[in-house]
C-alpha cells in the first residue's frame, strides 16, 4: 500500500521584491521576484484560440510531429517510470500568482507533467526526454487516457485491476477511495493481456504511430511494471529500488503547502482537462536531449510558426546532469531559441543530494523552485552560472511561506 507523507512545516521566508537568503555556510544569493501580476480570471480552456494556433491535431499530424521533432534516443541511468519529487505541488500557488496559464508547456519525465498541465492549462504541450522509452511511456499513457473516460477506469487500466460490475465509482469520487480500491485489488492476468493488446492497437491504429520492435518490447516492460508493482511502483535504476523514493501512491496523495491535494488524479476537472488535451493530440512526446542539436530548437520553431509562447518549462533536475556532462551551455543556447515573454517560467527541482538548499522544506529530499526564463538567459549571457550551485541558488522564486504545519488528509 502507499505510504502517507510526513507533516510539513514551511520555514522559508520570501519577500515580494528582493530578498537575500543566506545558506551554504557564508554563501549568499539574491532572490529576485517580480511584482505580482493580477490573477487571470479565465482559463485557456474557455478563451478563444489565438489566430494560427490549432485547436487539435489529426492523428497523422501528431505522429509526424513526433517523428519530425525527435532526435535519436540517448542514455539515462534510470527508467523514470514515475517521478520522485514530493514537493512538486509547492509551486502551484506561485504559478497562479505569476500568471502562468495558457500558451505552451514544455516538460520532461513521466506523470508529473500531467499535474502541471492540469494547473497551467496550456493550449499545447511537449514532453521532451532523452530516452525513447519515455516517449513510449507517454504514448501508453495517451492510450489509457483515450480508453478511460473516468479516473477510476484510468487507474483500473493502468494497473490491470478490473473494476467489478457491481462496483460503481462516482465521476467525482474521492481519490483516496480510488486508491484504496486499487491497493486492495489483485492484478488480473487476463486484464493485463487484453489491456496491453488494446494499448498497442490504439497507438498503432488510432494514433498512427509506428512502433518498432524495440518500442513494443519497451511498452510491455513499462506496462508490466505497473501491473506487478501497483501503487508501490517508484523511481528505480534498473532492478534497484530504494525505500527513500516515494511510491506513485504517495505522489498522488501529496499536498500543496496548505494541505490541499493537487495531483491531476485528485480532481475530475483536472483529469478531464488532461484527457481532453490528449484526445485533441495536443500533448506531444518528443525524444531529445535538452542540449541536443535538434529537438528543443525544433520545438521552438514549431511554437513560433504557430504563434505560441512558452508559459512554463518543467526541467526536473536535468541541468544537474548537463553540468556534469559539460553541455550546459548548449542547453542554454537552445533555450534562447524558444519564444518567451517576461512571464515565461522554469519549474526546477533541486535534489537534496547536491546541497542543502535554503528553500528546501523538512520532510522532503528535494525542493521545487521557479525562475523567469528571461532572467536565466540574462544571467547565462553575463557568465553568472559557473556551477550548478550558482544556477540553483541565484534568482530563484520560492513558494510563499506558510507559518503553520500542514498534514496530508487522512
Amino acid at each position: 500500500m502507499f505510504k502517507r507523507s510526513l507533516t510539513m512545516v514551511v520555514l522559508v521566508v520570501v519577500s515580494t521584491c528582493l530578498t537575500t537568503i543566506t545558506g551554504f555556510g557564508n554563501l549568499k544569493r539574491t532572490v529576485a521576484l517580480q511584482t505580482k501580476p493580477a490573477p487571470q480570471t479565465t482559463t485557456a480552456a474557455t478563451e478563444p484560440s489565438p489566430k494560427g494556433q490549432p485547436e487539435k491535431l489529426s492523428a497523422a499530424d501528431f505522429s509526424k510531429l513526433i517523428q519530425d521533432l525527435s532526435e535519436e534516443g540517448g542514455y539515462f541511468r534510470s527508467d523514470n517510470l514515475t517521478s520522485n519529487e514530493t514537493p512538486y505541488l509547492h509551486v502551484v500557488d506561485k504559478l497562479k500568482e505569476l500568471g502562468a496559464t495558457g500558451g505552451a508547456y514544455i516538460g520532461v519525465g513521466p506523470e508529473q507533467n500531467f499535474t502541471y498541465i492540469a494547473k497551467i492549462r496550456p493550449r499545447i504541450a511537449f514532453i521532451v526526454d532523452i530516452r525513447r522509452q519515455a516517449m513510449v511511456q507517454h504514448l501508453m499513457y495517451k492510450a489509457i487516457f483515450h480508453l478511460s473516460p473516468t479516473r477510476a477506469q484510468f487507474l483500473s487500466m493502468l494497473f490491470s485491476r478490473p473494476i467489478p460490475k457491481d462496483k460503481k465509482f462516482a465521476p467525482d469520487a474521492p481519490v483516496n477511495d480510488l486508491l484504496t480500491f486499487i491497493g486492495q485489488t489483485a492484478a488480473d492476468e487476463k486484464a493485463y493481456t487484453a489491456n496491453l493488446a488494446a494499448i498497442r492497437r490504439t497507438i498503432k491504429e488510432d494514433f498512427k504511430f509506428p512502433l518498432t520492435d524495440q518500442d513494443q518490447e519497451g511498452l510491455e516492460y513499462i506496462y508490466k511494471n505497473f501491473h506487478d508493482q501497483g501503487l508501490d511502483i517508484s523511481y528505480q535504476m534498473g532492478q534497484f529500488r530504494s525505500s527513500m523514493f516515494p511510491s506513485l501512491g504517495d505522489l498522488i496523495m501529496e499536498t500543496d503547502l496548505h494541505g490541499k491535494l493537487g495531483n491531476f488524479l485528485a480532481s475530475k476537472d483536472d483529469f478531464d482537462y488532461v484527457r481532453d488535451m490528449h484526445n485533441r493530440n495536443m500533448i506531444i512526446p518528443v525524444v531529445g536531449n535538452f542540449a541536443g542539436p535538434k529537438a528543443l530548437g525544433a520545438v521552438g520553431d514549431y511554437l513560433k510558426k504557430n504563434n505560441y509562447t512558452v508559459t512554463a518549462y518543467y526541467l526536473s533536475n536535468v541541468e544537474q546532469y548537463l553540468f556534469q556532462d559539460g553541455i550546459f551551455g548548449a542547453f542554454a543556447n537552445n533555450v534562447k531559441k524558444l519564444p518567451i515573454t517576461d512571464k515565461s517560467l522554469f519549474i526546477r527541482s533541486v535534489s537534496g543530494r547536491m546541497s542543502m538548499h535554503p528553500a528546501r522544506q523538512p520532510g522532503h529530499r528535494s525542493v521545487t523552485l521557479l525562475e523567469q526564463i528571461s532572467v536565466f538567459i540574462k544571467d547565462f549571457d553575463e557568465g553568472k552560472y559557473q556551477t550548478y550551485m550558482d544556477l540553483t541558488t541565484m534568482h530563484y522564486i520560492a513558494p510563499d511561506p506558510v507559518t503553520t504545519p500542514v498534514k496530508n488528509p487522512q
